[in-house]
């Protein structure tokens, strides 16, 4: 295996586990910090660690005007959109139906792929595997799909725009952000987004409600440098070398990562049909990577 390979490899397993435990470290956090301002301040503080990192490799940060709708896509539709209303919505709809829902995610890329990336088109073994993965997570998740607050369904809905939102800003960059570094993209759109959220925290939440507890402070600095900075500028340096519809895969893995988190910081209960279902998730994977893995398997035959 090349340096490239393991590279790629590496990442794809970094966020997949990455944004599998922020799921945990947002639950903690949420619990003496409110949802705009501690996602708010997540995203400050990763900003500023980021401009740091550009200026100290001295990272070209372009502004011409096909960088600034990079910039502005990235702004609205992979953090202030997004972030504004899982944070929201997760105060009405359970995290299980949450994940089931943005599991779309997958298959909104899946069709904006084939619709605007020529050389990323749909086949039956995405097709086959995108089920199987989203399957997968409805085993896992069967008892979990419910609501009981009257805002549920605005929750839902919430979570559907999320999923489409992401997918829109994926296409977007892997379709013209390969000239701009993916620490430049992360440094302006988080920046923007970070003002935004903030703004929208303390024009709607209290602060005197926050608790800078040792959960507040650990739970946002986790977020901030690993689910943010690490995370985001692996994501979107992996788009710039797989397929966007393999890279979306790792939703379906995020859940796993986060429930298997849950047995053993909190003891919650493993049920069966968690492990049914990871079996499903596993295999959807497989299957929708099954052309390349035949294509390499001829090649050495």
């Amino acid at each position: 295996m090349n340096s490239e390979r393991a590279k790629i490899w590496a990442g794809y397993c970094a966020i997949s586990f990455i944004w599998g435990s922020t799921w945990l470290a947002i639950k903690i956090g949420m619990q003496s910090v409110p949802p705009f301002l501690a996602v708010g301040i997540r995203f400050a503080i990763a900003s500023a660690i980021l401009f740091v990192i550009v200026k100290v490799r001295k990272v070209p940060v372009p502004f011409t005007a096909e960088a600034k709708k990079l910039y502005a896509a990235l702004a609205l539709l992979s953090y202030t959109i997004p972030f504004a209303l899982v944070y929201w919505s997760e105060q009405f709809i359970p995290s299980g139906l949450g994940s089931v829902l943005f599991s779309v995610f997958p298959f909104a890329v899946a069709v904006l792929s084939h619709l605007f990336l020529k050389d990323e088109r749909l086949n039956a073994f995405k097709v086959v595997g995108i089920v199987f993965g989203f399957v997968g997570l409805l085993i896992i998740f069967s008892g979990d799909l419910h609501w009981t607050d009257s805002r549920g369904t605005l929750g839902m809905f919430a979570m559907l725009l999320v999923a489409l939102a992401q997918a829109s800003a994926t296409i977007f960059v892997k379709k013209h952000g390969h000239a701009v570094s993916s620490f430049a993209l992360n440094l302006v759109g988080m920046s923007i987004g970070s003002v935004a959220l903030l703004t929208l925290g303390f024009a709607t939440e209290s602060l005197g409600s926050i608790v800078w507890d040792r959960a507040a402070v650990g739970s946002i600095l986790y977020l901030a440098v690993v689910g943010s900075v690490v995370a985001f500028v692996t994501y979107y340096w992996l788009l710039k070398r797989v397929e966007a519809v393999y890279l979306s895969l790792t939703s379906f893995i995020n859940p796993i990562v986060a429930l298997a988190l849950g047995a053993l910081v909190l003891n919650e209960i493993l049920e069966v049909s968690m492990f049914v279902g990871s079996g499903f998730v596993l295999l959807g994977i497989l299957i929708a990577n099954g052309k390349y893995l035949l294509g390499k398997i001829t090649r050495t035959t």
